[in-house]
């Protein structure tokens, strides 16, 4: 897989485009916060030679760093088992969603076969939210709590549903959203990477627009920073892209900065630029 540029923990990137391709730009952004010695994050951005651009975001668990050797080796996973398209033209939507779908699930091939192993990495797992823009779609694949929002048109939309104990108690009736957002056991999951041989991943596409933008993150941002400050900082037009992440993990840190947080933003560049133009 060439890429033209890649940014790891930091970093913000214009993809130089081929003809017919939409430029985009994003913001990379990682944090250990204040309470944590290690960050268990990890993610990535970067574009195939056929246009496509990649973004994830993985949040490990598991103790004596197991959960950063599994967000490390899920990220590393997803990037190899792209690899195999990286020429590939003319993609069809649902090409783009067995991409994304396998590629997540070779990552969670590869954490099962090291935590079985190596006791010292028995039961660790990582969260996964992944996107693949190509044309005017993204595909979104995730396992996990970390999550997906499109920015759009003054509003915010969450793309993806927490697989968490919380979320079903949620669905069931049994818990408000006020009280989820404050259960002891919120950070419990119902399904993750790597703690199992095989896994059910859900994926969904959705049309990329001009000035869409797309926020993937780990729950050390959505457990710290409200939805509304979220969208106020992703509409703002007195930042750029980079501003933006730079203030959302700020955001996340006065907050409390109780666990890692991690964010990848993702704008058509021709639109970001409009926007600084109009400041």
């Amino acid at each position: 897989m060439t890429l033209r540029r890649h940014a790891d923990n930091y970093g913000q990137n214009i993809w130089s485009p081929r003809r017919g391709d939409r430029a985009l730009l994003t913001a990379n952004r990682s944090n250990i916060g204040r309470v944590r010695q290690v960050n268990e994050d990890e993610s990535w951005v970067g574009q195939l030679d056929n246009g496509v651009t990649l973004a994830i975001v993985a949040d490990g668990m598991g103790g004596h760093q197991a959960g950063d050797v599994a967000s490390s080796l899920a990220v590393s996973s997803f990037r190899q088992a792209l690899e195999k398209n990286a020429g590939k033209s003319n993609l069809s939507v649902e090409e783009c969603r067995m991409m994304i779908r396998q590629a997540i699930s070779e990552a969670n091939e590869a954490i099962y076969a090291l935590a079985s192993k190596n006791e010292s990495y028995h039961n660790m797992g990582t969260t996964i939210v992944a996107a693949l823009i190509h044309d005017a779609h993204a595909v979104i694949g995730h396992v996990g709590d970390s999550r997906a929002y499109k920015v759009a048109g003054g509003g915010m939309e969450l793309l993806t549903a927490d697989h968490s104990l919380v979320n079903e108690l949620v669905k069931s009736g049994q818990l408000s959203l006020e009280e989820a957002l404050h259960h002891p056991r919120r950070n419990v999951l119902t399904r993750a990477i790597g703690t199992d041989s095989q896994v059910s991943i859900d994926v969904q596409t959705m049309e990329w627009s001009s000035g869409d933008v797309l926020l993937l993150c780990s729950d050390g941002l959505t457990n710290m920073v409200s939805e509304e400050q979220m969208l106020t900082t992703v509409s703002s037009g007195e930042m750029d892209l980079e501003a933006k992440a730079d203030h959302l993990i700020q955001l996340a840190l006065e907050a409390g900065g109780d666990d890692n947080v991690t964010l990848v933003l993702l704008q058509e560049a021709s639109a970001a630029m409009r926007e600084e133009r109009s400041l």
